[in-house]
């Protein structure tokens, strides 16, 4: 029959419950593991289900790679398209036309609401290649596109109580500049100012990330230039590759095939601030919440030092009886393992469990509160998301566990440092 190691024997025998202050610090110090790891679990996990999704939210909408001119509209839209569709891992290429425009509801009404959402013409043959808009329709119908109809964001219709069907004015800043050259030179002349083009609303989409939800509107390629008076132009195109993560490498050789004339951008470069925020403040987050394990650790330690005061005869009487130093500090070093691994793996439990029944909690803490603890007008998302990422989970885990032996580190020489006659003699 195997037996336990002599340190690790007496690590766990000086570990038992007692009612001693020492045993009520040790119990302190595993909670403070145990929060210190669980916080750290779901925060870096709810952060690492935040970037991804909003991620696969932006590409989803954006594609990944995107091919503009320099200073101008694209006129050959056509054959570039299709060159770029023949370079190697592209899987989908499409026209786009996207700028500001103002919208009216009720034109001529008293009650009409205007607001300034961004335009988007696509292909409706070819947009299902690099967006998932079309799979994002929650009414009407993604066709409606080829029958002079407007795509507009779930939020954006809520918030001016649009519907299916209902009539919308649009205003693009080309029209705007020829009503304001009018009025200036005749404010009377009113009627002679160009008039507003009229659509109907085909369908709402919700893309899943607020901002395009809340000023995102699509319409044809085709009703677009009209808008912006591009004739047969666009102002680039949507390149959609086999992994997101190949952008950069395929703009390389993209760039050299279109020539200086042409920019190409990858959906990283495109959104690189938010992202850089992100990845900034996950390091930060996760930096400052291991201080919490820092503050057990400190537990650890004071509680050890009191111990070994407390021990002090004990440990006498074991190097009098053959016990060396070594053994005596693999014992108390025994001991802040058994505490960190016992606060690493609850803590581990815990924090898998709260990411699991995340949004069960934010639900019933919304219901208590009477307000949402993560508004998605600010988040840009209806749900706290999260992924668990086992790398995560090996540097939180692994990293507290350390500090916990480090924290018993120094009490444990001490301990070894102990001479048999003093020791003794201790009161």
């Amino acid at each position: 029959m195997n037996r336990l190691p002599f340190e690790l024997l007496f690590a766990l025998r000086y570990l038992r419950p007692r009612r001693t202050f020492v045993s009520i610090i040790t119990l302190i110090s595993i909670i403070g593991v145990v929060l210190g790891v669980a916080v750290l679990i779901v925060v870096i996990s709810v952060m690492t289900g935040f970037d991804l999704q909003l991620r696969d939210r932006i590409i989803g909408f954006e594609s990944h790679l995107v091919v503009r001119p320099y200073g101008k509209p694209m006129k050959d839209y056509r054959s570039l398209a299709s060159l770029v569709r023949q370079q190697p891992y592209v899987t989908g290429v499409s026209p786009f036309i996207e700028g500001p425009i103002v919208i009216e509801t009720q034109q001529g009404d008293a009650y009409s609401r205007i607001a300034a959402p961004f335009l988007r013409g696509v292909d409706p043959e070819t947009t299902d290649q690099v967006s998932d808009i079309k799979q994002s329709m929650i009414s009407g119908h993604f066709e409606s596109l080829e029958e002079n109809g407007l795509l507009v964001g779930s939020e954006l219709a809520r918030r001016l109580s649009l519907s299916v069907e209902d009539p919308l004015a649009l205003y693009s800043i080309s029209l705007l500049q020829e009503v304001r050259q009018v009025l200036k030179k005749d404010a009377n002349q009113r009627d002679a100012a160009p008039l507003a083009a009229d659509y109907l609303i085909g369908g709402v989409f919700d893309i899943g990330y607020y901002e395009y939800n809340a000023n995102g509107m699509v319409c044809s390629l085709y009703d677009a230039q009209d808008l912006f008076n591009l004739g047969d132009e666009v102002h680039g195109l949507h390149v959609m590759l086999e992994d997101p993560e190949m952008a950069s490498k395929v703009k390389g050789s993209l760039q050299q095939i279109m020539g200086s004339d042409y920019h190409v951008m990858t959906w990283l470069e495109r959104n690189e601030t938010i992202f850089n925020a992100l990845v900034v403040e996950k390091n930060m987050i996760r930096f400052l919440l291991f201080f919490i394990v820092l503050v057990a650790a400190f537990g650890i330690t004071s509680s050890m030092i009191t111990f070994v005061v407390q021990k002090t005869r004990e440990i006498g009487m074991l190097k009098a009886l053959g016990a060396s130093s070594r053994q005596v500090v693999m014992v108390f070093i025994s001991q802040s393992v058994v505490v960190g691994v016992f606060g690493v793996a609850i803590g581990l439990f815990m924090g898998l469990q709260a990411v699991r029944y995340r949004n069960d909690f934010l639900a019933f803490m919304n219901r208590t509160l009477d307000f949402s603890l993560f508004p998605a007008d600010i988040y840009g998302f209806a749900q706290l998301p999260a992924v668990v990422d086992p790398t995560d989970l090996w540097v939180i885990c692994g990293g507290s566990l350390v500090i916990c032996v480090l924290a018993g580190v120094f009490p444990a020489i001490n301990a070894g440092r102990l001479q048999p006659v003093e020791a003794l003699r201790h009161d």
